[in-house]
């Protein structure tokens, strides 16, 4: 598109990321960016010169932002499941060998080309629902080589489809079964190998770690924390999950982008976040599925002011699930956020948890990701799950998305 060109929604009801404005507004963009964002009636003739009429009443949000995803994987996991549902849990099914590490095994003996090709419809699923920003973990190759495969996979994801995808490598996710009783040995191996390994093909925006009992202990984390900043990369964690291990106030000692799912943190843990800045990523699919019962600590992360944020987790196990929308649903229904917190949750707080603040908000100056819904309030969205409602969706300036 060329850096003129200009489209101009009329008589919108916008969310911007934080709030709705509270009367009809104009959207106009130039090129990349949103040019001007004002009430209908401060619209002026200079400013819609030249602009194309892009449509006019419907809902305006930001472009979706998903800032937890596992979406390169080889193989299903079904039979889990169906095993689940019969009883067994996910701890005791991932002892006993499935789990991460079936689908382990199925990544590793997928080409990159596989991988790509299986990874591509999951995607296509998140932007047919508005994302125009995910986050993609590694994880499910536990060697050097299968961790750099899935985030080539992942960049090359970014390239073939119109979506911004940011890059994490996940390599301290599990114990691969060649280094049964050997722990420590394979974080020297994430440490020493794994992570230069990533940051020379400039493959991973940051490092991730999964902090329970089924995987690695604080310490151990801690230790991938010290080998990610010494080699300038920002940190996440998956902490308390299943337990409350102490792995979030640890991550937030070490300035941590996010912890992200959280149904046992304890005010120690909050606190460790407030301080930090750290974002609280709420996964409710991953909860849905697992059927858990320990429900994250909502009331106090809004008293202590922590951004939350919200992610579909799409991933083959825990959350195989690939619609945003329906994220925004289960968080207010299952963790009681209102629908104002569950959309600034998968927008600007979700930006922020991927270190791109500059994405998930509509303000003058700020790139023109945006989507345009064929609802009356911002509320529907969280309200109903109902497929079909995106009208527009817009990245980069550029429309890809036209019903």
């Amino acid at each position: 598109m060329s850096a003129n060109t200009s489209l101009l929604w009329r008589d919108m009801t916008v969310f911007d990321g934080l709030r709705e404005h509270p009367e009809p507004m104009a959207v106009l963009t130039r090129g990349d960016r949103v040019e001007r964002l004002c009430p209908m009636h401060a619209l002026t003739g200079a400013d819609i010169d030249g602009a194309r009429e892009a449509g006019s009443h419907g809902v305006v949000t930001p472009g979706l932002v998903d800032c937890h995803t596992h979406l390169v994987f080889g193989g299903n996991r079904a039979g889990e499941f169906e095993q689940r549902l019969e009883g067994a849990s996910y701890a005791e099914i991932a002892k006993a060998g499935g789990g991460i590490l079936a689908t382990v095994r199925a990544t590793r003996e997928a080409s990159e080309d596989a991988l790509l090709e299986a990874a591509r419809p999951r995607l296509q699923a998140l932007i047919d629902d508005g994302v125009t920003c995910v986050e993609i973990k590694s994880g499910y190759g536990l060697t050097v080589a299968d961790e750099l495969k899935m985030l080539r996979v992942a960049r090359r994801l970014g390239e073939r489809l119109p979506v911004r995808v940011v890059t994490t490598l996940l390599g301290a996710h599990a114990l691969p079964p060649e280094y049964k009783g050997a722990s420590d040995d394979y974080i020297d191996l994430v440490c020493n190998e794994m992570i230069p390994a990533a940051v020379a093909e400039d493959l991973a925006d940051a490092v991730d770690v999964f902090c329970e009992s089924i995987a690695f202990s604080v310490a151990q984390c801690e230790r991938v924390f010290q080998a990610a900043r010494a080699h300038g990369l920002p940190i996440k964690a998956h902490a308390e999950q299943l337990s409350n291990l102490g792995g979030t106030a640890m991550a937030a000692r070490y300035g941590a982008l996010s912890a992200d799912h959280i149904e046992y943190l304890d005010d120690e843990g909050v606190a460790a976040m407030q301080e930090a800045g750290s974002v609280a990523v709420l996964l409710p699919g991953a909860f849905h599925t697992l059927r858990e019962t320990q429900l994250p600590p909502v009331g106090a992360l809004r008293e202590a002011r922590v951004p939350i944020a919200l992610a579909t987790d799409a991933n083959p196990g825990s959350s195989p699930m690939f619609m945003p929308t329906l994220m925004l649903n289960l968080a207010c229904t299952l963790f009681r956020l209102t629908p104002r917190e569950a959309l600034a949750g998968m927008t600007a707080h979700g930006a922020r948890a991927l270190r791109r603040p500059e994405l998930g908000r509509l303000a003058e100056g700020a790139p023109a990701d945006l989507c345009v819904w064929d609802v009356e309030r911002p509320a529907e969205l969280a309200y109903a799950v109902q497929p079909g409602r995106l009208r527009q969706r817009v990245i980069n300036g550029e429309v890809t998305h036209d019903a």
